[in-house]
């Protein structure tokens, strides 16, 4: 800084200063300069010489000529250093933004995704609104867990490969209100997510169930493709009938209905309990996040909110913990 004042106050000095002490004075600058160029060493440099010379670049369209201790280049990379400097500060300068949210509700936002592996961002956003916790889609794609690797690529793969020559079938069980159990067959398309064929029994047996497929692919409209579960069911006879339609079986693994996702996503639909939960449950964006039969605001803290499987656990309901 002491080198930076000198040169300030040095024009003002020199003004009444007689020409021969001036001539005096150049002159041994010049000798002191063409001393430090013989014997070649190199200056100590400080922020307020880059500073000085960055301005003196900046004012004087002649200054290159003055200048000895460094090259002009170096100069010019000083100046933009500078400039980046100046940029960098300024961004980094805290304006203010979108709060933190608390910890209790980054919980709660990875509970609901792990629960409810279906949902999007804009089902949790409406669950959350339900319970007077305003956040946004972007804050709750933040906190989504990272899938640590996809749950079998080799069978993901195949589904996509595959998806306009796959069909799925699948039993599941109504009861009636004069108790009696009924089964219902039910063929999903993966293409369209079309049901191609359905039908209800009371006993179901294998050759009902073999006549089931060709009522569902009359005149050769068989997929390629058909997966399905490992019921006892489907024996000989079935395999029989499915094999004579040029169908090829995939059954899925044990204990592993994600493997027959579509259909068992779809019977979670048709079942009587779904709508038990879909009225005054199941949030709509074009209601305004509201159910159809109108769910009002229960406001709750974060650490406060407990969840209840709904629909053999496909959904799950979120209310205030009972104080």
């Amino acid at each position: 800084m002491l080198r930076l004042a000198h040169f300030v106050i040095s024009p003002f000095a020199s003004s009444v200063r007689t020409r021969l002490s001036l001539q005096l004075e150049i002159a041994a600058l010049r000798h002191q300069l063409s001393v430090y160029q013989y014997e070649q060493r190199r200056p100590r440099i400080t922020r307020a010489d880059r500073l000085l010379w960055s301005i003196v670049a900046r004012l004087w369209w002649d200054w290159r000529r003055a200048l000895y201790f460094v090259q002009p280049r170096t100069v010019t990379l000083w100046r933009k250093q500078r400039f980046r400097d100046y940029w960098r500060c300024l961004s980094r300068i805290d304006l203010g933004g979108r709060l933190r949210i608390a910890p209790e509700l980054r919980q709660l936002i990875r509970r609901m995704w792990q629960a409810n592996p279906t949902w999007g961002s804009p089902k949790i956003v409406a669950e959350l609104a339900k319970l007077g916790i305003d956040v946004a889609n972007s804050t709750v794609e933040k906190y989504r867990p990272k899938r640590v690797g996809p749950p079998s690529p080799t069978w993901r793969t195949f589904l996509d490969q595959h998806v306009r020559e796959l069909v799925s079938i699948d039993f599941f069980i109504v009861p009636t209100a004069t108790f009696r159990v009924l089964l219902v067959f039910l063929v999903l398309a993966h293409d369209r997510r079309r049901i191609v064929h359905f039908n209800v029994t009371e006993h179901p047996s294998a050759q009902w169930t073999a006549q089931q497929f060709v009522e569902a692919f009359p005149f050769g409209s068989a997929l390629r493709y058909l997966i399905r579960g490992g019921d006892g069911i489907y024996g000989e006879r079935v395999t029989w009938r499915i094999e004579r339609l040029g169908i090829d079986e995939v059954v899925t693994a044990p204990a592993s209905p994600w493997q027959n996702a579509y259909v068992k996503r779809a019977i979670g639909t048709l079942r009587s309990s779904y709508l038990d939960y879909y009225h005054p449950w199941r949030t709509h964006q074009s209601l305004d996040r509201d159910a159809p039969d109108g769910r009002p605001v229960r406001a709750a803290k974060p650490c406060n909110v407990v969840e209840f499987p709904a629909v053999d656990g496909l959904h799950h309901v979120y209310i205030p913990k009972a104080a």
